[in-house]
């Protein structure tokens, strides 16, 4: 058993509340990513389990046992760092051995087990190195070697892959979920880079200020933003949000602007709270889901086009309506000839509306 539960944890550093009331269920096997800005308390989640910091309130376990106060070495836990954390005087297999010999596994037995593990992860060439004859890909591997070799219950990843560059991010991104997938072992995985957590995550945890702002399945989470936070942080390039006021006896959605004017009435239909007449809301809208017209259109707004940015596979357009700049994403590689003037369709059937407080109206 490797569950991990937090049971209404709060972790203090002076005045400030780093992990406020977080109650939190991780399954056996399951890989999490801790998501959210810097500041957010994601961090010292991921401390809290590895026992680098203690809880000021609340229980944590692990495959049901109680380590709120156990020391690190008693809680049978594996840790990746952000800089690798590698002993620049030891030989890699030395580095990776380390663990099993503080544990009193004989010598013979040590480099069995490392040699395997650094097989598994194609390392095994490298093992007489020593770190600063490695590149940071190497290293990278070197250290998840480290924490695998010894067995852990869980593996703690402390965005591992942001000191890579673009290229060797995307091959370790690949290669620590194949890992998962091979070990099955329970992971939890800090990261404030969105696109890591969506490709290795059987769920998110998305934090801010120090609580949970919501948890799901990656595409769950991108499909159905809890609330503004993450509808803004979810998503490159982010939701569209558009603040306003409701008209719903009308079936509208006025902009800010106040001359904005958008036909919500299917959308409104669909909820079982809808907003109050003349109360504020925010209109959430991805930016593949906007249709652009080069002219009038049913359901349509106008906007003065902005600029039109192509990325390759896609093609980004921002254009401003009122004082906002929205953003387009048009699947085609190459870029759109536009007029000035664009009328922008959003699909009702995506689009969110969320209340004064930030949360979603269901």
């Amino acid at each position: 058993m490797s569950q991990i539960t937090f049971d209404h944890v709060v972790k203090r550093f002076g005045s400030v509340v780093a992990v406020n009331d977080v109650s939190l269920t991780i399954g056996e096997g399951e890989f999490v990513a801790l998501l959210g800005p810097s500041g957010c308390g994601k961090t010292t989640t991921l401390r809290l389990i590895a026992g680098l910091e203690i809880a000021d309130s609340g229980r944590i376990t692990i495959g049901g046992r109680d380590v709120t106060y156990l020391p690190p070495a008693a809680r049978d836990v594996a840790m990746v760092f952000q800089d690798y954390a590698l002993y620049p005087h030891m030989t890699i297999l030395e580095n990776i051995g380390y663990p099993l010999k503080v544990r009193g596994v004989n010598k013979r037995e040590r480099a069995q087990r490392v040699t395997e593990v650094a097989r598994e992860l194609q390392i095994a060439d490298l093992l007489e190195r020593r770190p600063s004859q490695l590149s940071g890909g190497q290293q990278q591997r070197a250290s998840v070697a480290r924490a695998v070799v010894h067995q852990a219950v869980a593996f703690l990843f402390d965005e591992p892959l942001s000191n890579l560059d673009a290229q060797l991010r995307l091959e370790a991104r690949a290669f620590l979920k194949h890992l998962q997938n091979e070990l099955g072992a329970t992971s939890v995985y800090v990261t404030h880079d969105q696109a890591e957590a969506m490709a290795l995550a059987d769920r998110i945890v998305v934090m801010r200020l120090g609580k949970i702002m919501q948890i799901g399945a990656p595409l769950d989470v991108y499909r159905n933003p809890a609330n503004t936070f993450v509808a803004s942080f979810i998503g490159s390039p982010p939701m569209n949000l558009l603040g306003g006021k409701a008209l719903v006896n009308q079936g509208q959605f006025v902009a800010e602007d106040g001359e904005t004017v958008i036909d919500v009435r299917r959308v409104y239909e669909r909820l079982s709270r809808p907003p109050q007449e003349n109360e504020s809301i925010t209109l959430g809208i991805r930016p593949e889901h906007i249709t652009i017209h080069t002219e009038p259109h049913p359901f349509a707004i106008p906007g003065q086009l902005y600029v039109v940015q192509p990325m390759g596979g896609e093609t980004l357009v921002n254009v401003r309506v009122g004082p906002k700049l929205l953003t387009v994403r048009l699947f085609q590689d190459e870029p759109p000839s536009l007029p000035d003037r664009v009328w922008l369709e959003p699909a009702l059937e995506w689009s969110f509306v969320y209340g004064a407080d930030g949360n979603r109206l269901q």
